[in-house]
């Protein structure tokens, strides 16, 4: 049983497992005797959970149930994908934490020596390699606590009794927190709930509106904000700077905000993903300046593809009591142990390592931009074009170009504000539908959406975040790119489609068109009841069931185009949405194919509702006419006839001849009939060939392989030459095949000795002369092919 299933596990699980069993070095025996388990479970409690029954589970089997937790039963494919690439690197880390619990139980002198080891090799390599001269490290688990403690000890420097008075000193002289309007949605009002201030002290700084990045904070504007406070009798004290904003990846300018900052006497923090090219050989000026800074929050973890390491916050602090006082430091080693992931992975990665997976990702984001610069429509919004490792990109209707100074960048994010706001919208939806598309095709490239204030709905490709634990490859990105060109046409197809697909629907009865500007696609539809029921429930219940009905036959024909309810949350009831469509659709075919459709389903469940009430009322009145034929018969034959012994001997001595006659209920009409007109429309019909009913075919013409709903190539005048003479060759073909049968089956009757008539006793039309021939001795007729029809009448007279 434990070898089975060791076999199905997981190898990283196994692995972990494994490393775990020799870290801890168990040497407990599992096996329990089986007298001593019967005797425990007489005096065990029922209340325990199964889990926890009994003398423990084996390592294999918890490990097995964590697998499956993880996994689960429709995911195990999607998550493999992402644990596959923990590698070495991430065991290590892994690793760290099962030393760290088992350093713990040291003596404390040890204990006490190693943590201080720990905590000050893994702060020095830190800074060292961020240049970050003179720092201190925090270790904490949440990204966001760093923030929260920086504030704390500005808090503690600038309020000398706030240690021992609290929120009361706060009231004198209110601080003010400043945050950009383009940093993660959240942090401001995450920050006053851990410190407990209202949220009136945090102020949103806006971003610049007229000159430079749209994504950078406006310094005028925010220096203007810090006179009014202190005007107002508040404190400024921490403003919070993004180098590589959350959405954009752009870059606040920190070498000014840091000169505002000293002159207010303000903290200045920052925070980003570009701060991780601080380890590079050349580092750009922008983020250079952010060494200047009093901290900055650093995460490790999915830069380096580290699995479970903590994220890093630097910061400059003469005085140990105040980060004491702020939570920074502890005095308890077992705190200092969060760092020790960190210290084995950094030891294993080595510097070269960090600086190639770094240098790797910044590599990839050049690939992918040099590369979209030459796809039509995709506009990108990229702060430098050299040393970006953050890719933004759209989708715009114009041939527009990202440009590499703030200028024309700006122009062309005016044009784009400036469009209706319906357009805008149906542009985010197209953007959306395309990044997760190439998300899905995807997987190891990390894609995925953002919404920016400014340009709306984009495609976001930062490898920093993703291309170590995806495990991200330069052939991913070409693959990306080739999907998107696909995938370009088909959403300039849709969007061109999408007004005459409404104008269809509005000239189409039983139809009415859904405005969801959301619905990346042709468009919604509705089908409309002709007669509104005056009850609304059931009028909804109808409406509902057409819809149904719909939608199941639209899927049923042969197109490649998708057909659904709409999105999960927010969609039309009771409507059909057809999604991305190319340029060859034939959008009135489609139209007037769903209105016919749908009139189908109506008028069949018309007839259903009408042929179900008249059976019902039928039913009742044939109920009627056989109680009324029972009563006759009763009065007809007797009393004594019904009793069943009895009546058998009566009618075999006095034989009673019924006036009633047999009845069938007829299903189609829902009434009685008498019995004999069936039984002789069955002699009738099985005497004779049924006549067939007469179909109308409204099927356009489709070529071999032709989907419906595509426009179909206009036929030269060749091609009509030569199906017309196809045609009457077919019939040349078919004339002759009919003679031949004919001779044949004159043929089979001879053989079978089957006397023909003579052609004395023939009524043949004028014009047709029978001609005699000596076969055999045998007088064979001959037809002319002139009067084929004749001849088979011939035939079938000799043969009866």
């Amino acid at each position: 049983m434990e070898s089975s299933v060791e076999k199905t596990m997981d190898p990283n699980v196994a692995e972990m497992g494994k490393i775990l069993n020799e870290a801890m070095k168990m040497l407990e025996d599992t096996e329990r005797e089986t007298d001593e388990e019967k005797e425990k479970k007489k005096y065990a409690r029922k209340d325990i959970p199964g889990p926890l029954q009994g003398s423990g589970q084996d390592m294999a089997t918890i490990l097995q149930l964590v697998q499956d937790l993880m996994h689960g039963e429709d995911e195990e494919e999607s998550q493999s994908i992402r644990l596959q690439n923990v590698g070495e690197q991430g065991h290590i880390s892994l690793l760290g934490h099962s030393l760290a619990a088992y350093i713990s139980v040291l003596d404390k002198e040890r204990l006490r020596k190693l943590t201080t080891r720990i905590l000050s090799d893994t702060t020095l390599w830190l800074c060292r390699l961020f240049r970050y001269d003179n720092g201190s490290a925090y270790y904490h688990e949440d990204d966001r606590e760093g923030v929260v403690k920086v504030c704390k000890l500005i808090i503690h420097s600038n309020y000398e009794d706030y240690s021992t008075e609290g929120f009361n000193v706060l009231q004198r002289k209110l601080p003010v927190l400043y945050i950009s309007a383009a940093s993660r949605t959240g942090l401001g009002q995450y920050i006053c709930n851990q410190l407990g201030l209202p949220i009136s002290c945090m102020c949103r700084v806006p971003c610049n509106t007229m000159f430079g990045s749209q994504h950078q904070m406006d310094i005028a504007l925010l220096e203007r904000l810090i006179k009014d406070d202190i005007e107002c009798g508040k404190l400024p004290l921490l403003l919070v700077a993004n180098a590589g904003t959350p959405g954009a990846g752009h870059t606040d300018k920190l070498l000014r905000l840091k000169e505002l900052c000293s002159q207010y006497k303000m903290w200045l923090h920052a925070e980003g993903v570009n701060l991780a090219t601080l380890t590079l050989g050349y580092v750009s000026s922008s983020i250079l300046a952010a060494t200047k800074c009093d901290s900055m929050t650093l995460t490790l973890g999915p830069w380096l593809g580290l699995a479970a390491v903590p994220a890093v916050t630097l910061y400059r602090q003469e005085d140990p009591s105040l980060s004491l006082a702020a939570g920074l430091t502890t005095s308890q080693p077992v705190e200092k142990l969060r760092a020790l992931p960190l210290w084995l992975s950094l030891q294993y990665l080595g510097h070269d390592g960090i600086v190639d997976r770094i240098k790797y990702a910044s590599q990839l984001s050049q690939r992918l931009l040099e590369n979209l610069k030459q796809i039509s429509f995709i506009r990108t919004s990229v702060e430098d074009e050299f040393n970006s490792p953050v890719v933004v990109f759209r989708f715009v209707k114009e041939q527009q170009k990202s440009a590499a100074n703030g200028v024309q960048y700006q122009t062309a994010a005016a044009q784009e504000s400036m469009k209706d706001n319906n357009e805008s919208e149906i542009d985010d939806a197209l953007n959306r539908w395309l990044g997760e598309q190439l998300g899905r095709l995807i997987p190891a490239s990390g894609i995925d959406v953002v919404e920016l204030e400014d340009e709306g709905v984009c495609i976001r490709f930062s490898p920093l975040m993703a291309a170590a634990v995806l495990n991200t490859k330069p052939e991913h990105v070409d693959q990306l790119v080739e999907h998107l060109e696909a995938k370009i046409p088909v959403v300039i197809s849709t969007l061109q489609l999408r007004e005459e697909f409404k104008q269809e629907v509005y000239r189409t009865a039983d139809l009415s068109y859904i405005e969801d500007l959301s619905w990346p696609g042709l468009g919604a539809i509705r089908y409309e009841i002709g007669k509104e029921d005056p009850d609304p429930e059931k009028h909804l219940m109808e409406m509902e069931k057409i819809a149904t009905g719909l939608l199941k036959k639209l899927k049923e024909l042969d197109s490649d185009l998708l057909f659904s309810t709409g999105p999960e949350f927010g969609g039309e009831k009771n409507s059909i949405y057809i999604g991305m469509v190319t340029d060859n659709l034939d959008v009135p075919e489609l139209v007037v194919t769903i209105a016919a459709t749908g009139k189908e389903i109506e008028e069949s469940s018309k007839l259903l509702e009408n042929m179900t009430e008249i059976v019902r009322k039928g039913i009742v009145e044939a109920e009627q006419q056989l109680q009324k034929a029972s009563e006759a018969k009763l009065l007809e034959e007797g009393v004594l006839r019904q009793i069943p012994l009895v009546g058998s001997v009566l009618n075999w001595l006095s034989p009673v001849q019924s006036s009633v006659k047999g009845k069938s209920f007829n299903l189609s009409g829902g009434f009685l009939e008498s019995a004999e007109n069936v039984s002789a429309m069955k002699a009738q019909t099985s005497g004779g060939t049924p006549a067939t009913t007469p179909t109308v075919d409204h099927a356009k013409h489709k070529s071999p392989g032709q989907k419906l709903f595509r426009r179909s190539s206009k036929t030269s005048d060749s091609d009509v030459i030569s199906e017309t003479s196809s045609v009457n060759h077919t019939d040349e073909v078919e004339e002759s095949e009919t003679t031949q049968e004919i001779t044949r089956l004159e043929v089979k009757m001879i053989s079978a000795n089957i006397p023909m008539l003579s052609n004395d006793n023939l009524e043949l039309p004028s014009g047709c002369e029978p001609e005699k021939s000596d076969t055999n001795g045998i007088d064979i007729a001959e037809v002319q092919p002139s009067s084929v029809t004749e001849a088979e009448d011939v035939e079938k007279g000799s043969l009866r």
